[in-house]
């Protein structure tokens, strides 16, 4: 019998190696970017194409390589970083593991330029899918810039498993940001199809939190500082009322190598025990500093897990450290342990005292018109003035006339709606008791209605005053790669560098609910795919636009509302999975009051 175990051969065995390192174009993004920090570089520049499809370009001004090196980087396990296995427990760079360079050569077209500050010439290294092309003496600037082309070219399979543009560049974004999050004094730049998405001068860390998330974050955070024996622990935390239902803003750092820990995570959410309504989260931004040889970071090739020698006493620390920073800003009472007990509670007065009652003096000769100016009035009172008159006018139609909320037809069985509580709709249909969830079964209609108007022809009302809105640049980008679905939808906007202009809304939608609805979408759009667009953004506008529950409902709109129910196919469950109503026949109230 003949002998089935074979060695693979070199190529097909760095192109499965490279599965593990260079999982999507944002994989590629990282180890670039972090081998420009560990050059020395102090200005990086990421240029992308089609969210890294086509080119993945990063440019540095670092200590750039030599001939011999440039060759050698791309060979498997070769590195500058560690010389034995105990350097891999006193690790200050990024990389370590000699593998990411080769692994993106295997499966893309790269071409590098590197140059000395001591060499006259630079050095162009060309290589496509492992195999080296060419390598020529060449003219460029002191540093490195390295050309990612046509990833996964020669594994296409691989390729047709990448997510949208949108998705993809989403995930590049997000390594982005952790590299340049733990590196404020570096400069970083990313274009993305000849637009620049981020433009991040060197400073220091409230800063680079501001130039990322937006001026308004950097308003809303308290410092964090402590120093033990064990750890250093660093940077600022949200305060609670910043709180926000996603998980965007949550970053870790361990000695500058961003990291992912449920475990820490408890520590700061138990920290703010109490502080935070149920299902919404912290923002927090925390570097820790431990001695290298107390941790192990060699567990994964993506190195965001670590092992900790005494994970519990972190764990300790770190939850002091937020407590403490949360009570030293107010935000939470704390304890004041030095204060002397004998001065706890002063005495208002001695019992002898005696005790004189308040005396009042009044300025008869004061006259408050007599400075006073005429001035012209502000635009914003204009606005306030004009507010004041449309809900009076709106007040006045509605107490004359019967509003309709929802549009009525003919319904072939008639029937009598109650309202309870003012949060549901009693009916007797077809010989069984309907209880009904008013505010569900209005979601439910009005989504049914925006996902089949949702073809570019929505009903549209025009905005006297555009709403405004603040944005981050994160949360900005996020809209523009969506705007052409909000469009569909009804929503005519505008966006500048921090702001969003929304000039026209749907005509199902109150003005009221516009911001809610625009900070659902920010909540809602992380890593969507387009095909699930039209869902979640009809989702979100058919839950903040439905009528409210403990709204007193006229007897038109309650019967307008249960007939549009009772006319959808599918009318049991909300876009959430959420029942809308209950039924009872004759047996059930037998059983039940037997």
């Amino acid at each position: 019998m003949n002998d089935i175990i074979q060695l693979l051969p070199d190529h097909v065995a760095n192109q499965i190696a490279a599965g593990e390192v260079v999982q999507r174009p944002a994989s590629v993004i990282k180890e670039l970017i972090e081998n420009a920090v560990d050059s020395g570089a102090t200005s990086i520049q990421v240029i992308v194409k089609d969210a890294g499809r086509s080119l993945i370009q990063v440019i540095d001004n670092g200590s750039g390589m030599s001939v011999t090196d440039v060759r050698m980087a791309f060979e498997r396990h070769a590195t500058s970083k560690i010389r034995k296995t105990e350097d891999i427990y006193n690790i200050h760079t990024k990389g370590f593991r000699g593998e990411a360079l080769a692994s993106i050569a295997a499966v893309a077209q790269v071409e590098t330029k590197t140059r000395r500050e001591d060499d006259e010439v630079g050095s162009q290294l060309v290589i496509e899918g492992g195999e080296v092309r060419n390598q020529d003496p060449i003219v460029c600037p002191v540093g490195t810039s390295i050309s990612v082309k046509n990833l996964f070219y020669n594994v296409p399979a691989r390729r047709n498993f990448l997510k949208s543009n949108q998705v993809e560049f989403r995930h590049i974004q997000d390594e982005f940001q952790r590299v340049s999050m733990a590196h404020e004094n570096i400069s970083f730049f990313l274009h993305h199809n000849d637009a620049e998405v981020y433009h991040l001068k060197a400073g220091n860390l409230k800063q680079r939190i501001a130039q990322i998330f937006g001026k308004k974050l950097s308003s809303q955070i308290i410092s964090v500082e402590e120093d033990t024996e064990i750890v250093k622990v660093k940077g600022f935390v949200g305060k609670p009322d910043a709180a926000k239902k996603s998980r965007g803003e949550q970053f870790f750092f361990v000695n500058n190598r961003f990291i992912r820990s449920g475990y820490l995570h408890n520590a700061i959410v138990d920290a703010f025990e109490s502080l935070l309504p149920a299902g919404y989260n912290p923002s927090y931004f925390l570097y820790l500093e431990i001695e290298p040889s107390k941790i192990d970071i060699n567990i994964h090739p993506t190195k965001t897990e670590i092992k900790f020698e005494d994970e519990a006493l972190i764990f300790t620390i770190l939850r002091a450290a937020i407590k403490h920073a949360l009570g030293q800003f107010n935000v939470i009472p704390s304890l004041d342990f030095e204060q002397d007990p004998n001065w706890a509670f002063i005495p208002s007065a001695t019992e002898d005292t005696e005790i004189k009652m308040p005396e009042i003096t009044v300025d008869s000769s004061f006259n408050p018109f007599e400075h006073q100016q005429t001035r012209a009035p502000k635009p914003s009172d204009i606005r306030a003035n004009m507010d004041f008159y449309k809900d009076a006018v709106e007040l006045e139609i509605e107490n004359n006339h019967a509003h309709q909320l929802f549009e009525s037809e003919d319904f072939q069985d008639s029937f009598e709606v109650i309202q309870w509580m003012n949060q549901y709709l009693v009916v007797e249909y077809r010989g069984e008791l309907l209880i009904i969830d008013q505010h569900r079964a209005h979601q439910k209609i009005l989504f049914e209605k925006f996902i089949h108007s949702n073809n570019g022809s929505a009903l549209v009302q025009q905005m006297l005053f555009p709403i405004e809105l603040e944005l981050s640049p994160n949360d900005r980008q996020k809209l523009i790669n969506v705007e052409h679905q909000l469009l569909s939808f009804g929503f005519d906007i505008s966006l500048d560098e921090e702001i969003i202009q929304i000039n026209a809304i749907p005509v199902d939608v109150q003005q009221e609910d516009v911001v809610s609805i625009f900070m659902d979408f920010i909540e809602e759009l992380e890593y969507q795919e387009s095909i699930e667009l039209e869902n979640t953004f009809a989702k979100i506008l058919a839950k903040n636009a439905a009528v409210k529950k403990g709204i007193s409902l006229k007897s038109e709109q309650m019967q307008t509302l249960v007939e549009e129910l009772l006319r959808l196919p599918n009318l049991n469950y909300t876009p959430y999975g959420r029942s809308i109503f209950v039924q009872m026949n004759t047996a059930d109230i037998k059983k039940t009051l037997q």
